[in-house]
């Protein structure tokens, strides 16, 4: 059918309307985009090609790609940008539990008046214990100001009830992000930041304990060892549970299995020993190869309990109903992960209490960390400001809105049948919010993949000596920095694949663990 003269005008009319839209999305997507690929492939160099010098540009196909991986700071970066996504469950976690709490109504029914003036009074007081006890403590005037401003939030909430709170935990969130990260790095000055001026006393007070628990500390190290390979093992009997009632496929458990074990062999490859200084020949490599023979003979046994009962199991007993091999994939990525998380930070507690006696025997005594000026600390500095920026940010709306639309009814059939609140949560309110939690996984990978460039270019410039470099601050810094832009936009097409295939995977595995 041909188009008459009305409809072209109104045709033009309409691509008139969207010209600029389209204009826009051309010139700063859809032409970058091809210009970035057509760099990959080429030598491009701001220092060889610009326009004092008319060197040619040419085509090295996969060169950029070979130097990327043979580049000796590459993995480190590589490691930097996963290890930046550890927070990922914490945070996610962190905006489900602020979320609940938001969702309640504590002060309903006949005593809400009583129960009101209580809460207000209350918050009052602990405002002016906290503002006494840092004013008895000398602290400076940034420490005031965030305990005062710590109780102005607890008064405000608790005259306005949930709605301010809701408010006052989301407000944060549209600060500019260079703003806080400046706010932070003010806080982490380790000369006279808040947070080191108020660790420095408790840390002082705790100086003698820790001189007392010295002897204890190596036995206590080796008790969360335990903690961790029994945590270990809950996990393998969950799993193999699942596997044998048809619940969990082939694939999703050997995946499972895989990230358990991956504490207890970091464990071990943590504390740098040798099979030399196992057998005694060789001086010890570090203060925490001390501990390398009881790591690795509790490793072992755990890792051979775990992956022996799980063999057995599976080549001999076999299961009681069949499912799809990948079936439960899901589980293993989310459950088994946060899970393999938690028993990667009993880890680092376990060396923390080993290395604690030479801490607390030093002439200072135990004194608060550099943070961001500190290698080993610097990783930890961005994680924790991350976790309290996740608390109050979308992902919260995002689970408050899903609370919102839980049956209520599902909720009076629990209390009829003496469900506890754990059983409430676990059975019915989880499970209602497994499509919040699947979106807001996908959207916090692929941000944890692409992120890291805005705090390490405000904060520590993407050091110390590399320690907080993400792939995406790697980027800026070849292409921008030295002026290699083909090298550059070869990190960028891979950084896009490595965000593509997770996705995808996310997309198809994650939306079936959801859907289960």
């Amino acid at each position: 059918m041909a188009l008459t003269k009305k409809d072209w005008k109104e045709l033009f009319i309409g691509i008139g309307f969207l010209l600029p839209n389209i204009l826009g999305f051309l010139a700063f997507t859809v032409i970058p985009l091809v210009m970035s690929i057509y760099m990959a492939f080429t030598d491009w160099n701001l220092e060889m090609h610009n326009y004092f010098r008319s060197e040619p540009i040419s085509f090295v196909w996969f060169d950029n790609f070979v130097k990327l991986f043979s580049d000796p700071d590459f993995p480190q970066y590589f490691g930097n940008t996963f290890f930046m996504m550890i927070g990922i469950p914490f945070g996610v976690a962190g905006s489900l539990v602020a979320a609940l709490l938001l969702n309640m109504d504590f002060v309903k029914g006949d005593n809400r008046k009583r129960l009101t003036v209580t809460m207000i009074l209350t918050a009052v007081m602990v405002c002016c214990f906290g503002l006494l006890a840092v004013l008895g403590l000398g602290g400076t005037g940034m420490t005031i100001l965030m305990v005062s401003l710590v109780g102005g939030v607890l008064i405000l909430g608790s005259i306005g009830g949930k709605t301010v709170y809701r408010t006052l935990f989301y407000f944060p969130y549209f600060t500019a992000g260079v703003a806080t990260y400046i706010l932070w790095k003010k806080l982490y000055s380790p000369e006279n930041g808040p947070i080191n001026n108020a660790l420095r006393p408790l840390l002082d007070a705790l100086t003698p304990v820790a001189i007392l628990i010295s002897p204890a500390c190596e036995a206590i190290g080796i008790g969360l060892l335990v903690v961790v390979g029994l945590f270990y093992l809950c996990m393998v009997r969950r799993k193999l549970r699942l596997w044998r009632d048809g619940e969990s496929g082939s694939v999703s458990i050997w995946l499972g299995m895989i990230l358990s074990s991956l504490p207890l062999i970091f464990a071990w490859w943590w504390v740098s020993p040798t099979w030399l200084h196992i057998a005694g020949k060789e001086e010890a490599l570090s203060l925490l190869s001390r501990n390398a023979n009881w790591v690795l003979l509790l490793m072992l046994i755990f890792l051979g309990i775990g992956w022996g009962r799980f063999l057995y199991n599976f080549f001999f007993v076999g299961r009681k109903y069949t499912c799809i091999i990948d079936r439960g994939i899901g589980d293993s990525t989310i459950v088994d992960g946060s899970a393999m998380v938690l028993n990667m930070a009993l880890v680092g507690l376990c060396c923390v209490f080993w290395i604690l006696p030479e801490m607390a025997a030093a002439e200072e005594g135990l004194t608060p960390p550099n943070w961001t000026s500190d290698y080993y600390w610097a990783k930890p500095a961005l994680l924790i400001m991350g976790f309290w920026g996740a608390i109050g940010s979308n992902n919260m709306l995002l689970y408050l809105a899903g609370l919102s639309g839980v049956p209520q009814e599902l909720y009076e059939a629990a209390d009829i049948d003496g469900a506890t609140p754990w059983q409430r949560f676990w059975n019915i309110t989880w499970p209602q919010l497994s499509n919040v939690t699947f979106f807001i996984m996908i959207m916090a990978v692929i941000g944890g993949l692409q992120g890291g460039f805005d705090m390490a270019r405000v904060m520590t410039d993407g050091g110390p000596a590399g320690s907080t470099t993400t792939l995406a601050y790697y980027i800026y810094t070849q292409g921008f920095g030295t002026g290699r832009l083909g090298y550059a936009s070869a990190v960028s097409w891979l950084l896009f694949l490595m965000v593509f295939i997770v996705t995808m995977f996310n997309w198809k595995f994650g939306n079936r663990y959801t859907n289960e």
